[in-house]
């Protein structure tokens, strides 16, 4: 189901269940009752977890948006290293310059396409990519220069490919969510909570009254899908992209 789709039915569903439980609930109204005698106390803690259940979604949308951040600049940080390599080897002979740029769109390949969705349905890196990066390192290290231009070469392509590697580890660490489960369960709680006390305000069922209260639970279900969609950095709609691998070898792509 499209993301769009599973964001749109539960912004409809949170204003159904509030605008149903408001017409319920005034139909089996005392006939006496008077919504506008809310007592002070009500109001006043109503105001308050309102403010608190606001501070608590803001500061989870800043961090799984960091998170999504970090996961795109360990991306980024991984396809420059890459890339420094297969232009810094230049200066070796032709066939271990061959071999070692092989290596690298290689492993490129491989990263942008069956690893990127090995991450996005499993939430993890492969076999198979963790092997073709070794078998760079042992290309690159394993090579022993043989003229003073060739050694002043040799330290800096042995640096970027441990820069690679830990590029390589961060994204391994961000590909699953970034929420813990108590977190969650803390988010929706405090929703339901937040959207509870609509009720004990003892709103009217005049349309105005019925559209703010459907507007404001469509708002925190909107915000609870952004949280959502952060979560996993490179498995879902607003997801880290493999385009810095893409820019910088653009014959992949192809």
């Amino acid at each position: 189901m499209p993301e769009w789709l599973v964001l749109t039915l539960a912004m409809l569903a949170a204003c159904a269940v509030v605008v149903i439980i408001t017409l319920v609930r005034h139909r089996r109204a005392a006939e006496d009752e008077d919504p506008s005698e809310t007592p002070d106390v009500i109001e006043y803690m109503t105001m308050w977890i309102g403010v608190v259940y606001a501070i608590v979604l803001g500061l989870a949308i800043a961090g799984v948006w960091e998170g999504r951040s970090a996961a795109q600049e360990n991306v980024r940080a991984e396809a420059v290293a890459l890339h420094e390599i297969s232009e810094r080897v230049r200066v070796y002979p032709a066939e271990i310059r061959d071999r070692i740029r092989d290596d690298v769109n290689a492993y490129v390949g491989h990263v942008v396409t069956t690893e990127w969705r090995t991450m996005a349905d499993h939430g993890r890196l492969t076999d198979e990519g963790t092997e073709l990066l070794d078998r760079l390192r042992r290309d690159v290290t394993d090579y022993e220069p043989r003229t003073d231009f060739e050694a002043q070469a040799y330290q800096p392509l042995v640096d970027q490919v441990a820069a690679a590697d830990q590029a390589r580890s961060a994204r391994a660490e961000s590909t699953g969510a970034t929420m813990p489960g108590v977190v969650w369960f803390g988010l929706v709680t405090g929703a339901v909570v937040t959207i509870g006390m609509i009720f004990a305000l003892q709103i009217r069922r005049t349309r105005r009254e019925l559209v703010l209260a459907g507007l404001f639970s469509a708002l925190i279900a909107f915000l609870l899908f952004l949280i959502w969609d952060f979560d996993a950095p490179y498995g879902r709609g607003l997801a880290a992209t493999a385009e810095p691998f893409l820019r910088l070898f653009p014959d992949i792509k192809s």
